[in-house]
């Protein structure tokens, strides 16, 4: 325990030794401890240096201990000492950073009428950490394209602190996160430190949302990367919260298996595509979409027409829409 006071094991080991036999020199306390008198010298100087000893009246040339209640005592004041010391400084640096914050707040010109826009990816990091560190109940993430590994790193520390205090996640990814070893990764981590990952064919809009107070969306869907919006309007969120529980209702957990619905053959993400092809979308839109490859879009379709038994896409939407699958 008095390591704490900068007292190390051998000194405190020495000290002991000399308040138990206040007679013995150098030579004596080596033999009784098994220490080097070099070992014994060294700690006396520590000793020396913390006040604990000092130079012997009755016996010139030896060093005696200064009893406890004299020498740790004086030692705990200095301590004590040094710690309100530091404690001042922490509230002066406090003091300034509160006031940095609030000079930033008065003087900031990038609100808008809807939230405070974040341009760029240094200005939403700083955004998501402050929000990570400040959140205490819950942290929704949707994520249609999956994470950078970079931005997976970035995460790791604030969410292991946010599960750490309790902090319940939701995260969505798309079913074709799936593929993504550093994403799958991250998520069963995740998963196995408490949150909860659920992934579907298709996923509303970016965005984080903590405590729900606090959300952060793309100010440009197809490139996240230009900016954010910071909202905490009330309605925006109700309608952010909302977009997000219908979603994960219609999630499944990562790792499940997603099964084929019993009277069409088809699963999540089949169904998903032909609705989107049917609407007039590409094959190459419907593949972003889906976050899937082209190729794996025109082989899933392929597999549809022949479950139809259709010669031409125009031919299977007309038999799917027959079938009820749409």
């Amino acid at each position: 325990m008095l390591e704490t006071l900068g007292l190390s094991a051998t000194s405190g080991t020495v000290y002991q030794a000399m308040l138990d036999h206040p007679a013995y020199g150098v030579a004596d306390l080596a033999a009784v401890l098994t220490l080097s008198e070099g070992q014994i010298r060294s700690a006396m100087d520590d000793l020396a240096d913390l006040m604990l000893v000092r130079a012997s009246r009755d016996r010139p040339g030896q060093w005696r201990a200064v009893p406890p209640e004299v020498g740790l005592a004086d030692m705990l004041h200095r301590e004590e000492a040094k710690l309100a010391a530091r404690q001042a400084q922490l509230a002066a640096s406090r003091a300034t950073v509160t006031r940095l914050v609030a000079d930033r707040a008065d003087h900031h010109d990038s609100s808008g009428a809807h939230g405070e826009r974040l341009i760029g990816m240094d200005a939403i990091q700083d955004r998501l950490q402050t929000m990570g560190r400040t959140m205490a109940i819950e942290c929704i993430g949707v994520h249609p394209a999956g994470q950078t590994a970079e931005d997976l790193e970035a995460s790791r520390p604030l969410d292991s602190e946010g599960l750490a205090r309790g902090v319940a996640f939701k995260t969505l990814y798309q079913d074709s996160v799936r593929n993504d070893p550093a994403t799958t990764a991250y998520a069963h981590w995740l998963m196995e430190a408490g949150g909860e990952v659920r992934t579907a064919p298709v996923l509303p809009q970016r965005m984080v949302i903590t405590d729900r107070a606090h959300a952060l969306v793309p100010i440009d869907p197809a490139d996240p990367r230009k900016g954010a919006l910071h909202v905490t309007e009330p309605g925006l969120l109700n309608a952010l919260l909302q977009l997000f529980e219908q979603a994960w209702n219609t999630a499944v957990p990562l790792g499940a298996a997603r099964t084929q619905d019993p009277d069409t053959g088809l699963t999540d993400t089949e169904r998903e595509l032909l609705r989107l092809l049917g609407s007039g979308m590409t094959d190459e839109s419907a593949a972003g979409r889906l976050g899937v490859s082209l190729r794996t879009v025109r082989r899933q379709m392929a597999s549809i027409m022949e479950r139809l038994n259709a010669a031409s896409r125009f031919e299977a939407g007309l038999k799917a829409a027959h079938k009820g699958w749409l």
